[in-house]
């Protein structure tokens, strides 16, 4: 019986460094999201400029793949919420990017979880950026570019003519979303993947130090 306490007073020790250094990579990744999120730009020639590339999704991703996906998530709602401070939307930004966010993190972290092997990140990341891109038509047709309408001003017509500038033949905004924002959020998907693969590796060893 005692062995069988000592047992489980160890694997709760055990549990509780884990929760605590699991709050302290969060609370650290979601510093270097804001950061990310910040050093955002433009590529005007391939997408209208208000939409922006940057790479604050890679700290999520690598938390979720150390810690599980609610950790992932944890860091795209946290990050944002600082954000949301300092940004010039009204915090619809900061919901269309907690969104996909949490999409591309929660699923690759998932699938990562039940097979930590190069293989399993791989396909992880994969099937998270997909799903990311492919969710990115509902969530801005249906959420997000209502409310720049709504609450910001715009108007479809306005939108629609920053696509179609680029192409002609982006004549209407659901077009817009699978033209162009469907390989976009892919691609930034990819590229933070890529850049979890370059790293992750060597900081696997901090992250879950006992």
């Amino acid at each position: 019986m005692s062995n069988s306490n000592s047992e489980i007073n160890t694997a709760a020790k055990k549990e509780k460094r884990l929760n605590v250094r699991a709050l302290t990579v969060t609370a650290i990744m979601s510093a270097v999201g804001v950061v990310l999120m910040a050093l955002e730009f433009p590529i005007p020639s391939l997408i209208p400029s208000f939409i922006k590339l940057d790479f604050s999704e890679l700290p999520a991703l690598i938390t979720s793949f150390a810690y599980g996906p609610l950790w992932g998530i944890a860091v795209c709602f946290l990050k944002n919420a600082i954000h949301m401070f300092f940004g010039s939307t009204y915090g619809i930004g900061e919901i269309s990017n907690f969104i996909l966010g949490a999409v591309f993190v929660g699923i690759a972290g998932l699938i990562y979880k039940r097979n930590k092997t190069k293989k399993g990140a791989l396909i992880s990341c994969l099937i998270g950026a997909a799903a990311m891109s492919v969710f990115s038509v509902a969530s801005n047709y249906f959420v997000v570019y209502p409310l720049y309408i709504k609450v910001l001003g715009f108007t479809e017509e306005a939108i629609v003519g920053m696509y179609s500038a680029i192409l002609p033949a982006a004549d209407t905004l659901l077009k817009d979303l699978i033209i162009f924002n469907v390989p976009f959020t892919f691609i930034k998907g990819i590229i933070d993947s890529v850049f979890c693969f370059l790293i992750y590796k060597r900081l696997s060893p901090v992250l879950k130090t006992k």
